[in-house]
């Protein structure tokens, strides 16, 4: 809709008119019913049980409101402003009146009691003189990262995550008090999602350290940062889950609470009602991009440990075991003699690694490293590498339904270990296994090789038919079967008879390999 300067005073004018006699109206419909409105005053004499559930509530306040105040002057805002903010082709061209995109800013209602209605908005002015209104004016987005952070240490050290400061940009601290820094160094840890800002700075306050093994599911909590950039925003919950892996980095073990997290919190504190931070803020699971009751934050002990290391040195050293591991399911777990969730087993031990030192084999379930109990992967591979260099650990393993304790000396995990490079090779002849729902062939020496093996011995699965045993107990083409019932197998025709020969309820256990590592598949 165009309208000329004169026509949209005269326009604005009729819509006051409008809402005036509008207002009239209810104004008259709420005289009618004065007669039956009522002031209400404060509860007073309240019986003893409202009275308690009321003392209660404010006492749960009045912990909120003394973790909030002591905790929000080491709460920051971070920005990371990149080197190049705008690109040639993303550049805001002036208009001759000196504001972007051409528009002269002027407001139609100027003069009128909608001025303010209208402020901030954009006009663009058309060729004929009309005025075309536009949305408010918004600042132009930075690529940058924007995010929280919370003060540990009085010596300028801020906790925070990776994904805010990383890119490289300059990356700026905005304090409480209205002061702003430059930080003078960055420290990063992605796998974790951890970084480390340090500032130049006096007069800092400094949030303590929690212990976040300590913490417990429905403990209450408060969520502190800038969520959409509103300052000093806290948040209340509990925490709803521990031990999280949700697949968003190398190393998880988040926190999970329903404490109001939402975009910019990332790498503000998780505090408990002791004012100390049990955890960074990190990440949420939504579909509207916003809160939906499912927060995430990397505990504090595992911050702490890794920012320990990038203030020290620079990066993180992780020791290493050396093995394939993988959950044990409830069928799993029939066939390794444990219960289900109580362990986890390994499949592969790789040649000169710490675990081949110990003395680690595949079928191997590891229930306890270094006296903590394990229950899946991630917990391991975490207690794993935060292990002490030059002490040893000890190892409780299950190997076929007897208890034995191993010993485990740690060593630094290489950079390339891990990496494999994709199976290209295909095997020639192949043989099919109908009741199975599969064809093998024998293992070619170039595909032994790029799945690490050192020896050409086992079968590679070159089909796998659809809606068959194979295919429901999650077998694929390229798989390599290395053992069957536990026995090693080096030829199609071992493979074939060691098949025949299996059976019984619990199903048949095979190792089977692939590029990205080896696992147990129970084959029923």
């Amino acid at each position: 809709m165009k309208m000329s300067k004169s026509t949209g005073f005269a326009w604005g004018v009729a819509l006051l008119g409008i809402i005036l006699s509008a207002g009239w109206v209810a104004a008259e419909r709420d005289g009618g019913r004065a007669e039956k409105s009522q002031q209400l005053a404060p509860i007073t004499n309240p019986s003893p049980e409202v009275e308690q559930a009321i003392e209660s509530a404010n006492n749960l306040s009045t912990a909120f409101r003394t973790v909030a105040n002591r905790v929000l002057p080491a709460v920051v805002a971070i920005e990371n402003r990149p080197s190049m903010a705008w690109q040639p082709s993303g550049q805001v061209q002036p208009s001759q009146d000196g504001l972007p995109g051409g528009m002269d800013g002027e407001n139609p209602f100027k003069g009128t009691p909608f001025e303010d209605m209208f402020r901030g908005y954009s006009f663009r002015r058309g060729p004929s003189g009309s005025v075309q209104p536009g949305g408010p004016m918004q600042r132009p987005h930075s690529s940058g990262g924007i995010g929280s952070g919370v003060i540990i240490d009085t010596a300028g050290i801020v906790l925070t995550n990776n994904h805010v400061v990383a890119g490289g940009g300059q990356v700026t601290v905005k304090m409480q008090d209205g002061r702003e820094f430059t930080a003078v160094e960055v420290w990063t840890d992605p796998k974790t999602d951890v970084a480390v800002v340090k500032i130049d700075a006096a007069d800092l306050v400094a949030a303590p350290l929690g212990d976040s093994d300590a913490v417990e599911i429905g403990d209450w909590v408060l969520a502190l940062g800038q969520p959409f950039g509103l300052e000093s925003t806290v948040t209340a919950g509990i925490i709803s889950a521990k031990n999280r892996a949700m697949g968003i980095t190398d190393r998880e073990n988040f926190l999970q609470t329903d404490a109001a997290i939402n975009p910019g919190n990332s790498g503000g504190p998780l505090v408990n009602l002791r004012g100390e931070v049990i955890g960074i803020n990190t990440a949420i699971s939504s579909r509207s991009g916003g809160n939906e009751g499912i927060g995430f934050a990397v505990p504090s002990n595992l911050a702490s440990w890794v920012s320990k290391q990038l203030v020290s040195s620079g990066t993180v050293r992780r020791a290493y075991l050396g093995v394939g591991i993988q959950p044990v399911t409830q069928d799993l777990a029939k066939q390794l003699a444990v219960a289900p969730r109580s362990g986890v087993a390994v499949t592969d031990v790789f040649p000169t690694t710490p675990a081949a030192k110990a003395g680690l084999e595949p079928g191997d379930v590891i229930v306890e490293f270094d006296g903590q109990a394990v229950r899946d992967p991630q917990q391991l591979q975490l207690a794993v590498e935060r292990s002490e260099f030059g002490k040893s650990a000890t190892i409780d393993i299950v190997r076929q339904g007897k208890a034995m304790q191993l010993s485990y000396y740690p060593e630094e995990q290489p950079n390339e270990f891990g990496v494999r490079g994709a199976v290209r090779s295909e095997p020639r002849s192949t043989r099919s296994m109908e009741k199975l729902g599969l064809e093998v062939a024998p293992l070619d020496a170039d595909v032994a090789k790029q799945l690490g093996m050192t020896e050409v011995s086992g079968v590679v699965i070159t089909s796998v038919r659809s809606n068959s045993l194979a295919a429901n107990a999650g077998l694929n083409s390229g798989m390599v079967i290395v053992q069957v019932n536990r026995q090693p197998i080096e030829t199609v025709d071992e493979f074939v008879s060691a098949m025949e020969d299996s059976g019984g309820g619990n199903g048949t256990l095979l190792l089977v390999r692939t590029e990205s590592g080896s696992r147990f598949v129970v084959l029923k």
